[in-house]
């Protein structure tokens, strides 16, 4: 019997991508990257080197993994989708088993479940922001540096990793988002962007980079500014930044009748069990709401995450019409007033 081709999760996602380019739209191959991006570091973080050695377990061990990220119903829906139109392919050719593509499990979207209103509530978010600020133990940390950088630019967390030391601009205060093939942006260059940054924010990114950054390089020799001793910080790091950085405990007592100092959820390989933990998606909501609340009009916020008026709207502004009211139209209503004494 012939010995299936041995092909790397990311050589098999490229030769995926190459072969669907005879018959895609540009804009389809972009979404077909940045959904298998996931599959394929999940895949490498585990040393995963083949993918002749993926099985049914595996299979549902990367969408129990995906669900633990918070990730939207259509997210998911649309990822292990990708993931098994990706493995039928292989299969045609040979790579994977044939019978692999039908243990993939496609989540169906349930009514109503298009979004998910979980959010990083703005009081929450000061409450966080506040006790990280003033706690020596906490402040400048690569958790703190993390949630800082989510909550005020309201990027994706992708954006966030993708960062080097050169993109961070403290004495401007702002950021440059830049799309490189290495750390690809999800929208390509139209994701490309500068968004400036509070002082106390860039007073925390200079104290993480002076005092807790690790000083290394990437594997194509580039400075991140997240980083670990490894080089640069991957997607499911930051993703554990984010759990142990919204974690109630850190400014109140559990609100799960647990002691902070024996919790095993403060450990980072069960930090996102955290019952009150959230994602970097429930910041970036969270944050794009409180920007609007903040009188950002809709067009800077959009520019600032990268996103359209219309998924704002859509899966991202979580305020109510009546806060939409009080905190964001009231103020222009004196506008509309008639003086009738004057035209008397």
């Amino acid at each position: 019997m012939t010995e299936r081709p041995s092909l790397s999760p990311r050589e098999a996602r490229d030769r995926y991508l190459a072969h669907r380019q005879t018959d895609a739209a540009d804009a389809s191959i972009k979404s077909f990257r940045y959904r298998l991006k996931h599959f394929v570091e999940w895949a490498e973080e585990r040393d995963i080197t083949a993918m002749r050695e993926l099985t049914g377990w595996k299979l549902d061990e990367y969408e129990t993994f995906r669900r633990g990220s918070e990730v939207s119903p259509a997210t998911l829906n649309g990822e292990m989708q990708t993931l098994k139109n990706w493995l039928e392919y292989l299969a045609r050719i040979d790579v994977v088993d044939e019978d692999l593509p039908e243990k993939v499990h496609v989540p169906t979207i349930p009514d109503g479940e298009e979004s998910n209103d979980e959010m990083l509530e703005p009081e929450a978010a000061k409450k966080l922001l506040r006790a990280m600020r003033s706690d020596p133990t906490h402040y400048g940390t690569a958790k703190h540096a993390m949630l800082e950088l989510l909550w005020f630019t309201g990027c994706r967390v992708g954006a966030a990793r993708s960062l080097d030391l050169r993109d961070y601009h403290s004495g401007e205060r702002f950021v440059t988002f830049h799309h490189r093939e290495e750390t690809p942006l999800k929208n390509d260059s139209d994701g490309e962007r500068a968004v400036g940054l509070p002082e106390a924010v860039c007073e925390v990114l200079d104290y993480y980079i002076e005092h807790h950054r690790e000083s290394s390089h990437d594997d194509h020799g580039r400075k991140p500014l997240f980083t670990t001793t490894q080089g640069r910080a991957s997607e499911n790091t930051a993703r554990v930044w984010t759990y142990l950085a919204t974690q109630p405990c850190l400014h109140g007592p559990c609100p799960h009748g647990k002691e902070r100092e024996t919790c095993a959820y403060l450990h980072i390989h069960s930090a996102s069990k955290c019952p009150s933990s959230l994602s970097p998606h429930r910041i970036r909501t969270g944050s794009i709401t409180w920007q609007r609340d903040c009188g950002l009009p809709a067009e800077v916020v959009s520019e600032r995450v990268n996103a359209t008026l219309e998924v704002i709207e859509k899966h991202y502004d979580q305020a109510t019409k009546r806060q939409r009211l009080e905190e964001r139209r009231r103020p222009y209503i004196t506008n509309l007033e008639l003086d009738l004494e004057a035209d008397s």
